[in-house]
């Protein structure tokens, strides 16, 4: 009997092969790489993934497509699958003394935030992340400063990886079809901090601030954390939006922010 899409997994089954085929080119997959594909579902990348050589690990946590899948790839080599949360998973056990996994997925869309920010704890044995997700989502991880779609999410996903939009999806590649393109997107985890902040916490704390009203100046957003003469002392006019400030000017912000004893006066 055929799996039905369960909703409350967000379940939407890529079917497309001309799209398979054009993911598995991305991948640039050499043989006996450690893969580590999220949300196998039905195996539709699996297979591929197996047949360039991959040794691979899924995580599923639909117990159904775990039997499915396990009759599927029955005494197939180099391929263990696990029933599990990827939200819970620790991915770093997977990875051998010095090895760097590739991890790819096509992440259902409600927990796609959370799960990238999750992997991103294991960043230290993770060499890139290939994840299908809401286009919308793509658009914000690597939106430039300025953009209408830059925002916390760009700015932190930014100091942890270099982000790159491969290719869109439509929605018609997947049963059930959604009511939104996809993308393709590659995170590549940097090897060093591409800035120096203050802590990772002070980093979120400003961000999250700035942006959580983005139409108010600097001066008004962040007037609970840091005065004008603060936002001076950086060179950061308090008259810009938070839209406007590079990694690097948040990095600042944070170091600031650390060497305050607690919030700036209002002025």
């Amino acid at each position: 009997m055929a799996h039905i899409a369960r909703k409350r997994f967000g379940q939407n089954f890529l079917h497309d092969s001309s799209v398979i085929r054009h993911i598995i080119a991305c991948l640039d997959i050499r043989s006996g790489q450690h893969w580590v594909e999220i949300g196998p579902g039905q195996g539709a990348l699996t297979e591929p993934l197996l047949q360039a050589g991959a040794r691979l690990d899924v995580i599923e946590l639909d117990r159904n497509l775990v039997a499915l899948l396990k009759k599927k790839f029955a005494g197939r080599p180099h391929l263990g699958i696990h029933s599990a949360d990827a939200l819970k998973f620790d991915f770093s056990s997977l990875a051998e003394q010095g090895e760097r996994l590739r991890i790819v997925g096509n992440l259902p869309y409600n927990i796609s935030t959370p799960l990238m920010f999750h992997l991103l704890n294991s960043a230290d044995c993770i060499e890139d992340m290939h994840f299908m997700l809401q286009k919308e989502v793509v658009d914000r991880l690597c939106a430039e400063p300025g953009n209408k779609q830059y925002g916390r999410l760009s700015v932190m996903m930014r100091y942890y990886c270099e982000t790159e939009h491969l290719f869109d999806v439509p929605p018609e590649s997947f049963d059930p079809v959604p009511k939104v393109m996809s993308s393709i997107v590659r995170l590549t985890p940097h090897r060093r901090p591409p800035v120096r902040i203050g802590s990772t916490d002070k980093l979120n704390r400003i961000v999250t601030q700035a942006f959580s009203q983005r139409r108010k100046t600097l001066r008004n957003s962040l007037k609970n954390l840091l005065s004008d003469s603060d936002l001076d002392a950086l060179s950061i006019d308090p008259k810009l939006r938070a839209e406007n400030l590079t990694l690097q000017d948040f990095a600042k912000l944070s170091h600031l922010l650390g060497e305050n004893s607690g919030p700036a006066e209002k002025e």
